[in-house]
């Protein structure tokens, strides 16, 4: 079992409702569990830790949003993924994961700010269907989840283009992650991230991503479309500074 005191429990059970709440109700408050994680745990294992936690509320969030999945979407966005994730793989063999992430944040703020100009209320801003949009999307969805669990703010920028309503938009992430996040764990196992002691502490933390799975629901159901949408792009933005700075 990894060591942890009093503190480091109460910090990773309340990481792991908030992984709860991200995976069925506001998706990217995971950003609040990535630097806490970091804090009570060593960086490697901090990383297998949340994946655990991640695969574990995805299956909560991927059974209650099974009907609301929109499955040309994370078709399209699969291929690219898989590539992204074995870059992943390999990049952390030579580079470290501070040094991609202020490259990885400028890049998501830049497309934040592109959707905010394409969707201006004197805009007609068209869904874009061209091929390379759903490529790059993937691709940095797929390397970034892999070298640091931080795929959230790009799936973001994917969804809010593509105008899915609140439980389409949860219920197609809920899906692609719970494919991808299985995808990483030979990966993440063979660079020594996830072990045998990160998956008895995510078994362990199981109830609490319960709790915070039931709270997501609760509070999708609640939050009208437009400050959903605002909310996602906020804590998106938010994920991009904390990888830049």
């Amino acid at each position: 079992m990894l060591e942890l005191d009093t503190t480091g429990w109460l910090v990773v059970s309340l990481c792991a409702v908030t992984v709860g709440i991200a995976k069925t109700g506001v998706p990217g408050v995971t950003i609040l569990a990535v630097p806490s994680m970091v804090a009570v745990l060593p960086a490697r294992s901090s990383v297998g830790v949340l994946l655990g936690m991640l695969i574990l509320g995805d299956l909560f969030a991927a059974g209650y949003y099974r009907r609301h999945a929109q499955w040309r979407h994370v078709a399209r966005l699969l291929p690219p993924a898989f590539i992204g994730i074995v870059a992943g793989y390999f990049l952390l063999r030579v580079v470290s994961d501070e040094q991609l992430k202020p490259i990885i944040g400028a890049i998501v703020l830049v497309m934040l700010a592109v959707n905010y100009w394409r969707t201006r209320p004197d805009k007609d801003a068209p869904v874009p269907t061209q091929w390379w949009f759903a490529a790059t999307m993937g691709f940095l969805a797929g390397i970034t989840t892999m070298m640091a669990n931080a795929a959230g703010p790009v799936m973001v920028i994917y969804l809010l283009a593509m105008r899915l309503a609140k439980v389409e938009f949860v219920g197609t992430g809920a899906w692609f992650f719970f494919i991808i996040n299985w995808v990483k764990v030979p990966f993440s196992a063979n660079l020594q991230m996830m072990t045998a002691a990160s998956v008895k502490l995510d078994l362990i933390m199981l109830p609490a991503i319960a709790l915070g799975a039931v709270v997501g629901i609760l509070l999708l159901k609640r939050i009208p479309q437009k400050l959903f949408t605002a909310a996602v792009q906020l804590l998106a933005a938010a994920a991009a500074l904390k990888l830049l700075f």
